[in-house]
């Protein structure tokens, strides 16, 4: 399972603490630091049934600042896939990816709260596992 969010976003913070005491595994991906492709937001898209609309992170400053709202109503799915792409900042977060599921943003902490696994380690790239 991939948690991707972003490390200074206390939402991602506080669900990712909720994942580990829940003791669910989860492999991190700081979005800033490893962007998503273009083709990796198609492949979410598709495989959540969602909404393209809802993988925008549509009260952050690049989507407030780019006129992102306006200029989507124009954009076909492949130039929205690009666009978002293209900043990270754009991506809503987090995003959680288990095989051919995806949930984004607050499904993923409505996982999480209902998260009943069995003790498992979240492994963070850069940490040791055991930590």
């Amino acid at each position: 399972m991939q948690f991707i969010g972003y490390r200074r976003c206390s939402t991602c913070r506080s669900i990712l603490d909720l994942l580990r005491q829940k003791n669910v595994a989860v492999n991190v991906r700081d979005l800033k630091q490893d962007p998503p492709t273009a083709d990796e937001i198609r492949a979410w898209h598709e495989a959540s049934g969602l909404d393209i609309g809802r993988f925008y992170n549509t009260s952050g400053l690049s989507y407030r600042n780019g006129n992102i709202k306006e200029r989507r109503a124009s954009l076909t799915l492949d130039e929205q896939y690009a666009l978002l792409g293209s900043d990270p900042m754009l991506v809503k977060r987090p995003i959680l990816v288990d095989g051919e599921t995806v949930l984004v943003g607050a499904d993923v902490r409505r996982f999480a709260e209902a998260a009943d696994a069995p003790k498992r380690r979240v492994v963070t790239p850069g940490k040791s596992a055991g930590k």
